[in-house]
């Protein structure tokens, strides 16, 4: 066996093996708008973003595609900026495993600037991204993106991802100027990528998704009988069981968009530890145990 042909082997043994180590990643992602009266042809009184908000999750198209029809959560986002039946419609993905979080991002009261969400946490069973903003006053018009995978081809996290945004026209309202009277469109029609006035097919910004840290599974085994219950959890305290065999365990339970909430030292004689969530507002939230020698276990809680 030639050189070129072991390095080959070798370089897709541990493809495959950093694949299926790898358990979940934390994302900053940007979003940056560049909507302006040059490229977009005018701006109108109050120009702004609404908030940006999302999911990840493992279905493809799973809440818009261009071509298709809107849902109401997108349609309530691009004609409102009301946001929650599309949480609702996350929820309900979530509910049947094709979902595993709401992104609740900020907005942006300006036509420039950015919208940052930092310490995104992604699953690598839920890893599509999608994301979406209505463009502030308007018809039914959004900007987003839809079902961004971020495993690559070898099923590692891309370091990475810069994508261009544009606006689309939801469907469902026919007004054809950011301040038109509200006009029903009968029958909705699918969402289409705006080509004409005022935006003229331009691109109206970017989003950035860039890695920060992985987390890892570097031991699987030595997590073969923990378990982490009730899952939902309806009366404040989760017990997490069969963890005496591991030397030193540190648990943190994170936010959606990947902040800390609770932080606690396990010492290794403790086979079974509760944790007290009675301070958390309820929603979904990541579990992450970590051992001294830095294997980790991610769960994702949902506190009800």
């Amino acid at each position: 066996m030639n050189k070129v042909t072991l390095l080959t082997i070798l370089f897709s043994a541990f493809s495959i093996i950093q694949g299926i180590c790898q358990t979940s990643a934390t994302y900053d992602i940007t979003f940056t708008s560049t909507w302006n009266t040059i490229d977009h042809n005018s701006l109108p009184v109050g120009a702004h973003w609404s908030k940006l908000v999302g999911a990840t999750h493992k279905t493809e198209n799973a809440f818009f595609q261009v071509g298709s029809l809107a849902t109401t959560g997108i349609k309530n986002i691009a004609e409102l900026g009301n946001n929650i039946v599309f949480n609702s419609e996350v929820q309900t993905a979530i509910t049947n495993n094709e979902a595993n979080q709401y992104i609740d991002g900020s907005g942006l009261a300006s036509a420039t600037g950015d919208i940052v969400i930092s310490n995104l946490v992604v699953s690598s069973e839920f890893p599509l991204l999608t994301l979406a903003s209505m463009v502030a006053p308007s018809p039914d018009w959004f900007t987003g993106i839809n079902g961004i995978n971020l495993l690559d081809a070898n099923s590692n996290w891309k370091t990475s991802v810069t994508i261009d945004l544009y606006v689309y026209d939801t469907g469902t309202d026919s007004g054809t100027d950011y301040a038109s009277a509200n006009s029903i469109t009968n029958p909705f029609q699918p969402i289409s990528m705006i080509n004409g006035l005022p935006f003229q097919g331009n691109k109206v910004g970017t989003i950035t998704i860039t890695l920060k840290t992985v987390l890892a599974i570097q031991d699987a085994s030595i997590f073969n009988n923990v378990k982490v219950f009730p899952n939902p959890v309806s009366d404040g305290k989760i017990t997490i069981s069969e963890i005496g065999d591991i030397s030193a365990v540190k648990i943190d339970i994170l936010s959606a968009i990947g902040t800390y909430m609770l932080s606690v030292e396990v010492s290794g004689n403790q086979n079974t530890f509760t944790i007290d969530t009675q301070s958390l507002p309820p929603g979904t939230y990541i579990l992450k145990l970590t051992t001294e020698g830095n294997s980790t276990l991610v769960r994702k809680i949902v506190i009800i």
